[in-house]
């Protein structure tokens, strides 16, 4: 059988253009006008990568010390080059480590990190392509170094009526009622995924500095 595919084969390149002169027509003059462009494996980029591209620049707004170049123009292009689940806490990752390798002034580090929630309640970190079909619920947060702040959440799915009641109790006003259908995930199961996520943040935060470690080492 083929090797099945596996979170670490998805590879995203990063290229970090500026600060450089800024059209007059994207000059701000307070801070620097940063843009994000996301180029998917094949073809031309779609509703998806747009709307990627403005999570993934409000990200990198949250940590960029923009006002330190006013009147300057900052380009971040992603380009993907393999897609075997969580993209986009990878298109995160990859982001960060071009600011860092770029030397912008940043006032934190920020990772992404993707979480799977099966049929069954298991929480899935960086989960396979199939791993992210097959699950109820897909979340990806962005999460900063210094507080393990919540930059960016995105969330695709739900959970069922009886799981809601389950979290919250005794039925109350505004309570799903019987035959309601499902609901959006619920608030415990996200808080689950939260917390398995800020753990993972260690991991990555360390790869970021164990990386800079070697390209800079002297030996």
């Amino acid at each position: 059988d083929p090797p099945r595919p596996s979170p670490g084969d998805t590879a995203v390149l990063a290229g970090l253009y500026g600060p450089a002169e800024a059209k007059l027509s994207k000059e701000l003059p307070d801070r620097t006008a940063l843009e994000v462009l996301l180029r998917p494996k094949v073809g031309l980029p779609g509703v998806l990568e747009r709307s990627r591209e403005q999570q993934l620049r409000q990200t990198c707004e949250a940590v960029v010390l923009g006002v330190l170049h006013p009147r300057t123009a900052i380009t971040l292009v992603l380009q993907v080059l393999s897609d075997a689940g969580s993209l986009l806490s990878c298109c995160l990752n990859a982001a960060c480590m071009g600011l860092l390798d770029a030397g912008l002034p940043l006032c934190s580090l920020f990772c992404g990190v993707t979480c799977a929630l099966s049929p069954d309640g298991t929480i899935t970190l960086d989960p396979t392509a199939r791993q992210e079909q097959d699950a109820r619920a897909v979340l990806t947060f962005a999460i900063d170094s210094r507080e393990r702040k919540v930059l960016l959440s995105t969330t695709k799915g739900s959970c069922s009526v009886e799981e809601v009641r389950g979290a919250g109790g005794a039925r109350g006003r505004g309570a799903p009622r019987r035959g309601a259908g499902p609901t959006p995930l619920c608030l415990p199961q996200m808080q689950q995924c939260l917390v398995a996520a800020q753990r993972a943040a260690d991991t990555i935060f360390q790869f970021y500095r164990d990386s800079l470690q070697r390209r800079y080492s002297k030996s």
